[in-house]
């Protein structure tokens, strides 16, 4: 299917995104391309106007600034999961973009395009959450920083407002370690997530003493597992607390049933990968 008609503008600065997002009621900012793009052709979505900001200098770097890593709008999937930094300081970020597409969307797709998505099925959704990033967002009246835990409303629903470009992800170093897995709609950690968990942990002299855990593929948007946060606190992060804290997987959380599982099937995926999301995290 092809999309409808619209008009198409190709920017140099963020200032022009934002004040061609500002001009136009219904445009829509694309970077890759890979979310955006099915979705107009598929005719769910039907922009007036698409603004371009892939010519945009300044927007395809990771830079490690001291207490985090900042990640432009316009790095690649593949670039983030291969970037030495981002592999070092945020192994879930990492994998969760490694697994992200195939290798077509990998090399052409952007993390923070894949983020302001806010696809309820994918992967660098849960792994932000996990490491407590803050976006940032550009628009009329300046830039302004969202926590990750109050970026993702709803499915296909974000905290950007219509006229705001995410300009950048920053990403917290610290902690023990973190980790993200998934079953694949295709089986094994292919396409979009069935279920998927990320995981980011601190320990300290034996004892876990703070966590983060996210899901992915299982309720309406990525999700945080605060029943499995708050049981795993405290513990020696063995395999037995691991379990234990897994079983609070979906508490809170309202499971889909979809073409891919039952609402018991998802809830028993999500326990499994949060396990295995805590146990590699934990190393």
């Amino acid at each position: 299917m092809y999309p409808r008609k619209f008009d198409y503008v190709a920017v140099g600065s963020v200032a022009e995104a934002v004040e061609a997002l500002r001009a136009t009621e219904g445009a829509k900012v694309m970077a890759g391309g890979m979310s955006l793009l099915p979705l107009m052709k598929m005719r769910l979505l039907s922009p007036t106007t698409v603004v371009d900001i892939g010519r945009v200098p300044g927007l395809d770097s990771i830079e490690d600034r001291g207490d985090h890593l900042a990640i432009g709008a316009l790095v690649r999937h593949a670039d983030t999961a291969a970037n030495e930094l981002v592999r070092t300081h945020a192994p879930a970020l990492a994998t969760a973009a490694s697994l992200t597409g195939d290798v077509q969307v990998r090399n052409r797709g952007t993390t923070c395009g894949s983020l302001a998505h806010a696809d309820l099925a994918a992967d660098q959704t849960a792994a932000v959450l996990a490491l407590g990033a803050t976006l940032v967002a550009q628009g009329p009246s300046g830039t302004r920083e969202i926590p990750a835990d109050e970026f993702f409303v709803d499915t296909l629903t974000s905290a950007l407002e219509p006229d705001e470009v995410l300009v950048e992800v920053r990403i917290p170093k610290g902690g023990t370690g973190s980790a993200y897995d998934k079953l694949g709609r295709r089986g094994g950690r292919s396409d979009y997530a069935v279920a998927g968990a990320a995981a980011w942990v601190e320990r300290s002299n034996g004892t876990v003493t703070a966590a983060r855990v996210a899901l992915t593929g299982v309720g309406t948007k990525p999700t945080r597992a605060r029943g499995v946060e708050e049981a795993i606190v405290g513990t020696d992060g063995s395999a037995s607390a691991i379990e234990a804290a897994a079983r609070r997987a979906v508490e809170g959380v309202t499971v889909l049933e979809d073409l891919y599982g039952s609402e018991e099937y998802k809830a028993h995926l999500a326990e499994v990968y949060v396990a295995r999301a805590l146990a590699a995290a934990l190393g």
